[in-house]
């Protein structure tokens, strides 16, 4: 099990890296997604770009793992706010192969991804591990 655990968080680690640098490749399908009643939609592009990244780092690091695991479900709670609003503006978005229920999906997937990160809040470091 121990394993199991260690590979997927490595692989959550890749995931929000990953998600984090394609805000600085593809800036323009973020603010694509951007509600209308937020401010700065670039400056939030970019900016929740960096706390993906930092998030994922934090997690891959051990001593600051568990404030990862944080970081990262604080990071999709504050999102669902955003997917309720594309479900709400939903003629926006369907359409190319975009449906309502991918919509409502993305919803469910939100869940999974914050029980996934708040299987690492309990990770204390290895004795001796440094970082």
């Amino acid at each position: 099990m121990k394993v199991v655990k260690i590979v997927t968080k490595y692989l959550l680690v890749a995931f929000f890296i990953f998600a984090g640098v394609r805000h600085f490749l593809d800036p323009d399908f973020y603010l694509n997604l951007m509600p209308d009643y937020l401010p700065a939609h670039a400056f939030l592009v970019y900016f929740t770009g960096v706390t993906e990244v930092m998030a994922g780092i934090m997690l891959a690091i051990p001593k600051l793992s568990r404030w990862g695991a944080w970081f990262i479900i604080a990071h999709l709670v504050a999102f669902f706010s955003v997917h309720f609003w594309m479900i709400q503006e939903s003629e926006r978005y369907v359409g190319d192969g975009i449906t309502i229920e991918l919509l409502w999906v993305r919803i469910v997937m939100q869940v999974v991804f914050i029980v996934w990160a708040y299987w690492y809040v309990s990770d204390k470091p290895a004795k001796g591990a440094t970082a």
